[in-house]
């Protein structure tokens, strides 16, 4: 189910590229561009840290669904979309964490 969810919204992203920053809020980003999109990436992923630190659950993940939200937005403006995260995901599995970020320092 979440990949449905996942697959139905980047579709909708892909259809608000071309829809009118008028009426379209996921438009406007679009029209605003790359620094506009990746500044509400950050706002949200802030609003996430601080409802964890609250700790009341519910407004953890009403923050962490818009982070997703617009990271799928920023995903979709670089051409890329969630399949590419799940297969990066899928990559690591069976690989220290340890091991994954110690390949990442020569980067």
């Amino acid at each position: 189910m979440s990949d449905e969810i996942l697959s139905r919204l980047a579709a909708i992203l892909a259809e608000r590229r071309q829809a009118d920053p008028e009426k379209s809020y996921v438009a406007k980003l679009y029209a605003r561009g790359l620094d506009a999109i990746l500044k509400k990436v950050g706002e949200e992923a802030t609003e996430v840290v601080l409802a964890a630190k609250d700790g009341e659950k519910s407004k953890i993940v009403y923050e962490t669904a818009d982070l997703w939200f617009h990271t799928l937005v920023m995903l979709n403006y670089c051409d890329l979309d969630h399949e590419a995260v799940l297969a990066e995901l899928a990559r690591r599995f069976g690989v220290s964490g340890l091991e994954e970020k110690a390949s990442r320092q020569g980067q």
